[in-house]
């Protein structure tokens, strides 16, 4: 299935922009709860203003406030970069560490987020269980397991190391574009004809194909 969904997706990629790990960490902390492109709009001028570590941690909070405003939650994710820069000043000399245990133990940062920045940020292989890959490792029957750790686990006893990142940016972009939660568009799908939830959503090919997000949607640009 994942070779069948990388013949879908061969450009799949992290949807956050980004020049450095500190940026790309910074990131995915702010895109909890909106979206990456929201996120894209928002952190050039989160950058330009404060581009390293030291910057942000001593940043004036109502000014980053007025800059993180659009991504919503603005003050509580305000506080999250403040406290998030702080400790990589404090404990890592203001750069970012390179390693999963290093990166867990940050505030506001887990697993997920961990893994986001070694595999793009660092090319250490890293499975991103969001909600988009949970829900599709569970529908085409990788795993039972509702945890995000658990499930990070399961599937990546199935898949060799070297793909792990670039699993979870095709599975991500099959979910976005796809397998939508409240209906997936099964009738469009790669692997529907071995897929054990074909028949979750739409199985008609031209309706299905009404459904598809992005750049798979008929007569979306190219």
């Amino acid at each position: 299935m994942y070779r069948m969904l990388h013949e879908r997706y061969p450009y799949a990629h992290c949807e956050l922009d980004f020049d450095t790990p500190l940026q790309l960490l910074v990131a995915t902390v702010l895109s909890a709860q909106t979206t990456d492109v929201t996120v894209n709009k928002v952190t050039p001028t989160l950058f330009a203003r404060w581009p390293t570590a030291r910057d942000l941690a001593a940043a004036d909070r109502t000014e980053m406030e007025e800059v993180l405003r659009p991504t919503g939650f603005y003050r509580a994710k305000t506080n999250s970069v403040l406290k998030l820069a702080s400790a990589i000043v404090e404990e890592h000399d203001g750069e970012v560490p390179p390693r999963l245990a290093d990166l867990v133990k940050l505030p506001g940062v887990g697993r997920k987020t961990a893994n986001v920045v070694l595999g793009n940020a660092f090319g250490i292989p890293g499975i991103t269980v969001d909600t988009h890959f949970g829900r599709l490792a569970r529908r085409m029957g990788w795993t039972d397991e509702e945890d995000p750790v658990k499930v990070e686990h399961a599937v990546g006893a199935l898949i060799p190391r070297k793909e792990w990142t670039m699993l979870s940016h095709v599975v991500i972009f099959h979910g976005r574009r796809t397998c939508h939660a409240r209906r997936p568009a099964c009738g469009a799908c790669p692997v529907a004809r071995i897929c054990p939830a074909y028949g979750a959503g739409e199985t008609d090919p031209d309706k299905a194909a009404k459904l598809l997000k992005y750049e798979l949607a008929p007569g979306a640009a190219q």
